[in-house]
């Protein structure tokens, strides 16, 4: 039976926009029921919902909503900007016995602004980072296919990621595959739904969709990143 989600209540929506407009404490503070139960009990249904869909094509990622969810705080330690709350609420779906950012998985988001839906790998340590770069040229074929998918680029836009200018140590600038290893992440990110669709039960099919398409890029980047914790096989 194919999973459920009625889409965010209209107020939720509102609330996350209204935040974008008053964002600090006095104003979030004695609303905050109305985002535990407008924006942030829709989301944890959602990750349920999209849980279902995904024991079928990827199971080794289904995420408890708790672990899931990132929550409202913002982190300004380090940021010049201190509005202490984001306007969006988000989700990351990450394969078991791997962490959370440094291996590929599924991320999307309901904002004020926009839905957001992505896959693929964002912040690799230096030893991930590595055993990427050589999965890239060791397989280059099979990343070509993959990152040059026309049906999948139509869904979620280009491969992108953030890249040095010149061939990290260790691999030749004739590398066919160099353009590619110079990155430094390897994601989809697709910002092009209607907002309108967050009310909707239609959101649901067109996360699951958008996952789906990009399943085969992130099963191929886990499979070069070795080992899982405490484990000695390959992650197949």
């Amino acid at each position: 039976m194919a999973a459920r989600f009625p889409g965010f209540p209209k107020q939720g929506l509102r609330f996350l926009q209204d935040l974008k407009k008053n964002n600090d404490r006095e104003w979030f503070t004695p609303r905050k029921t109305v985002f535990d139960e407008s924006v942030k009990a829709p989301m944890v249904s959602l990750v349920e919902a999209v849980n279902s869909e995904l024991a079928s094509f990827a199971p080794d990622f289904l995420t408890e909503p708790s672990k899931a969810i990132y929550r409202i705080y913002r982190d300004t330690r380090f940021s010049n900007d201190k509005t202490p709350y984001k306007t969006h609420i988000a989700a990351n779906l990450h394969k078991h016995g791997a962490d959370k950012h440094a291996a590929a998985g599924y991320y999307f988001s309901v904002g004020a602004d926009q839905i957001e839906i992505a896959a693929g790998v964002y912040m690799p340590g230096p030893e991930e980072l590595l055993k990427l770069r050589q999965h890239i040229s060791a397989n280059f074929g099979e990343f070509a296919k993959l990152a040059s998918d026309k049906a999948v680029a139509k869904l979620v836009g280009p491969l992108q990621g953030d890249g040095l200018s010149r061939p990290p140590k260790g691999f030749s600038p004739d590398d066919p595959a160099i353009e590619w290893i110079k990155k430094k992440q390897w994601y989809y990110y697709h910002t092009d739904l209607d907002l309108d669709l967050a009310i909707t039960p239609k959101l649901l099919p067109e996360i699951v969709k958008r996952l789906k398409a990009m399943t085969p890029l992130v099963a191929f980047f886990n499979r070069g990143l070795g080992k899982k914790k405490n484990e000695r096989d390959f992650l197949l």
